[in-house]
């Protein structure tokens, strides 16, 4: 039997030995290495930057939303982005070419193509009404207005303004399309005009230009107007100014949409304005900004239709001609589609002649018979962004 002396040495003992077992066990613990950090997930690059390719067997390809591609347009600040728009001898819209198909000059240098996308694009809109019309053409097209809201989607957003002498804007940007017919069916053009020449006979026209769907004074030079006639004492019309001011409401939109200038007009243009027409088309070519223009009234056959001809061609937009409600109605639909459906290609140019301000683009498709149109340059400081 062990004495009391030698039981409480034993007992001290194994309780001196439990907490050292416990303390290196508590240090090995945190002893051990911290576990690794999770590894960032890395993305692929989206599709649009290459060819297209066929996706692999069982399994789904990525749909890229444009708002993807385009954010691939800000890695290089030198990149030359053209919207493009193709339709066929009918005047339809070819949607199912491939980038191979496309070819880009540059001062007539051939250039790489480094971006391409054929994704729809939601529009920002200006829709820039003349509000100095004759009576008649008036009449037309403020009942024809609220068929523009069924051109737009749910995407879309406009701005409705006006133009005299000066520039009025509307309440701002709307995705709502009731506001936005609201809007349009409370404008009222107002008619400075005490005559009006007899309404020409006819419906709808379109110009047929040669480069890029346009036609070229001269090969290389700046964008430069047509001649606009002013019909008696009617000098006051600033439509310089409307499409400078329009633009500038239109440039801070975001690069994932079409920005585009709807404009309305009969096409005089007066003495009054602030800014000229070259300023004013370096900006559109700044902000990547098209106008579409649609002529109203008798100017077709006038010869007034020019700065709408003018603004359209060189900001890579289109021109339409009509001189009745159903035809305006139309109209408006076509530009919308066509506005929003368009090719993208992007490029860096090189080889061409960095000596000069205003470098001339045509772009070329591989396929037979289509009609190409695009903006026909732009400058070198300012190219866009």
């Amino acid at each position: 039997m062990k004495s009391p002396r030698k039981t409480q040495v034993s007992r001290a003992l194994f309780t001196a030995a439990a907490v050292a077992v416990l303390v290196l066990g508590v240090a090995s613990v945190f002893a051990q290495d911290p576990p690794p950090a999770p590894v960032p997930k890395v993305n692929p690059p989206p599709a649009s930057q290459s060819a297209p390719t066929a996706a692999p067997q069982n399994t789904t390809p990525r749909t890229i939303a444009p708002s993807d591609s385009q954010s691939t347009l800000r890695v290089n600040v030198n990149l030359v982005i053209l919207p493009v728009t193709v339709k066929d001898g009918a005047g339809r819209l070819v949607p199912d070419l491939t980038r191979s198909e496309f070819r880009i000059l540059d001062d007539n240098v051939e250039q790489r193509l480094e971006y391409f996308s054929a994704e729809a694009f939601p529009l920002s809109a200006v829709i820039l009404l003349d509000n100095d019309l004759k009576s008649k053409d008036a009449r037309q097209v403020e009942s024809s207005l609220s068929a523009i809201v069924a051109g737009l989607s749910a995407n879309d957003e406009a701005f409705v303004c006006r133009f005299d002498t000066n520039f009025h804007p509307g309440k701002g940007f709307t995705h709502d399309q009731d506001q936005l017919l609201t809007e349009l069916r409370r404008t009222r053009i107002d008619d400075s005009r005490t005559s009006a020449p007899p309404p020409a006979a006819g419906g709808v026209f379109t110009s047929g230009p040669t480069i890029n769907g346009q036609s070229v004074a001269s090969a290389g030079a700046p964008p430069t107007p047509g001649s606009t006639v002013i019909l008696g004492d009617r000098t006051t019309k600033a439509l310089d100014d409307a499409v400078y001011e329009a633009a500038q409401l239109l440039k801070d939109r975001g690069r994932d949409r079409r920005k585009i200038i709807f404009l309305i007009s009969d096409g005089d243009n007066g003495k009054t304005n602030a800014n000229t027409y070259g300023n004013t088309v370096k900006e559109l070519l700044r902000y990547d900004i098209a106008v579409y223009s649609i002529g109203v009234g008798s100017g077709y056959f006038e010869r007034k239709f020019s700065r709408l001809q003018s603004y359209a061609h060189d900001s890579g937009g289109d021109v339409y001609y009509a001189m009745k409600r159903n035809a305006l109605e139309e109209l408006y639909s076509r530009v919308t589609e066509q506005a929003r459906n368009q090719y993208t290609l992007g490029y860096n140019p090189r080889g061409n002649d960095r000596s000069k301000d205003y470098h001339l683009v045509e772009v070329r498709v591989r396929r037979e018979g289509l009609d190409v149109r695009t903006r026909e340059g732009y400058y070198s400081a300012i190219a866009p962004r």
